[in-house]
């Protein structure tokens, strides 16, 4: 019998991506050094740390057991947004994406002991309306901004922030499912639905 797939994320979103496609799968949080390489690109740093996650999983799972990994940032130009640290970062952050095209760039990394890793970056285009600072500070207020990259949630309020995208939605969110279920598609022994 295949095993639950092991979610190398903490992330909250993940997990309910993974359940809305009802697939079966445990939590293993990695915890590796996310400091970008000086001159990384976002779309190379997110599948280097998708990599290194997916390998920490696989090191302490059980054989056999199917690992999924991923790391998501906001590319402003050539930089990599994260999690804001405070209002005044979230703030910056908010404030370099208001009224601009940006890229929401998501690193995914699928593998097993004994397979191959399979590796991709998903990017999707963006363009936000311009934000007065009272929508920010409004915005923090909500306590949304806290722990996502770029310092909005698609899937929350920051939507009314967005005025279009173009390439996948739940990309955005934090996990590339067209992605994952093509690659579901194509491994052996998949991991089971519930």
């Amino acid at each position: 019998m295949a095993h639950p797939l092991l979610l190398a994320s903490a992330s909250p979103r993940r997990r309910e991506l993974l359940e809305q496609i009802q697939l079966a799968f445990e939590v293993a949080p990695m915890d590796v050094d996310e400091t970008p390489l000086p001159g990384e690109s976002p779309e190379a740093l997110v599948e280097r740390l998708a990599i290194a996650k997916a390998e920490a999983a696989i090191a302490c799972g059980i054989p056999g057991q199917w690992v999924l990994a991923a790391d998501t940032v906001v590319a402003a130009g050539d930089e990599a947004l994260g999690k804001p640290a405070d209002f005044a970062d979230a703030e910056a952050m908010l404030q370099r994406l208001s009224g601009g095209e940006h890229r929401v760039v998501s690193g995914m990394a699928l593998g097993r002991p004994g397979a191959s890793m399979r590796a991709c970056t998903v990017t999707t285009r963006v363009r936000m309306r311009p934000l007065t600072s009272s929508d920010i500070e409004a915005y923090w207020a909500t306590g949304e901004p806290r722990g996502k990259a770029g310092a909005y949630a698609i899937q929350g309020r920051g939507a009314a922030f967005v005025e279009w995208i173009e390439g996948s939605y739940t990309n955005v969110v934090g996990l590339p499912l067209f992605e994952l279920e093509a690659w579901l598609r194509e491994i052996p022994d998949p991991p089971p639905r519930v």
